[in-house]
């Protein structure tokens, strides 16, 4: 197995009880851990180029990266382009071999959400591409506030884009840097009677790890993602290998370290929502 769509990995994690991780990727050695993370769990693992990667690093050199540790990995790999806002975002993440786009609309009227992201997966659908689309609005600890979805509103969404997986606020912020408050499962039962599309959580961070595993078995919610908590690894990791070396200069050393410790948690996070 190597290059999957979303759709790929989600349909099964509905059916069978379990979801996959997404994972925000900054650069070589952390997409390397993830798929590496990935393998020993046997199990399936979404790639994922947010905005602040896609700014430090071109598109077309995260999408050669992503696809080559894909081609070659043992389980599927799903190479997701996260939160773009433009038509031509996401026609360019296709364009160079991504097999999923979300589009986030979630900041415009609900119509003209409807409208984007229906555009955007009619031209994902055409290249055999997924595509994930946003309704409420996800907010971010200590910056803009979250906009609940509106279940009825989640329906509608779902109908008229035809979009394979729906991005919900229920409680979760991005940015977290500690698990928060539980998320509105009331909410997430209440979306997921009203429609059957695979439920994703932005934040995933944020949601304590106990509820995180039992969502991803007793609800539609099939994807969490998770940046925040591998960044702060990633720090925590950098930090002691430079305290305990403290002669160390060479970034290839260093950042071995920093992969290994990646690969661990990275680890622990899939085998939490796995089947």
């Amino acid at each position: 197995m190597t290059l999957a769509t979303l759709s790929d990995v989600l349909i099964p994690a509905r059916a069978g009880g379990y979801a996959i991780a997404g994972l925000v990727c900054q650069g070589w050695e952390d997409m390397r851990a993830y798929v590496s993370a990935a393998e020993a769990e046997r199990a399936p693992v979404i790639l994922q180029a947010g905005p602040g990667c896609r700014a430090h690093t071109p598109l077309p050199v995260l999408a050669g990266m992503m696809r080559h540790l894909a081609e070659a990995a043992s389980v599927p790999v799903v190479l997701h382009l996260d939160h773009a806002h433009s038509l031509d975002e996401c026609r360019a993440a296709i364009d160079l071999g991504f097999t999923s786009v979300m589009f986030d609309g979630s900041r415009l009227p609900l119509a003209d959400n409807i409208a984007q992201t229906a555009q955007v997966v009619r031209m994902a659908q055409a290249a055999g591409v997924s595509c994930e689309g946003e309704i409420g609005f996800v907010g971010y600890d200590a910056g803009a506030a979250s906009i609940g979805t509106d279940p009825a509103e989640a329906a509608t969404f779902a109908r008229d884009t035809g979009v394979d997986a729906l991005a919900v606020s229920v409680g979760n912020l991005h940015l977290q840097q500690g698990a928060g408050s539980a998320l509105h499962e009331a909410r997430i039962h209440a979306i997921g009677t009203l429609t059957d599309v695979p439920l994703v959580i932005h934040g995933g961070s944020g949601v304590p790890d106990g509820q995180r595993s039992a969502l991803a078995r007793g609800s539609n919610i099939c994807k969490f993602n998770i940046g925040t908590e591998l960044r702060m690894t990633f720090g925590a990791a950098l930090r002691q290998t430079l305290a305990d070396d403290p002669a160390l200069f060479d970034r290839i050393a260093a950042l071995s370290a920093t992969e290994t410790a990646l690969c661990t948690a990275a680890r622990r996070i899939i085998a939490a929502l796995g089947p």
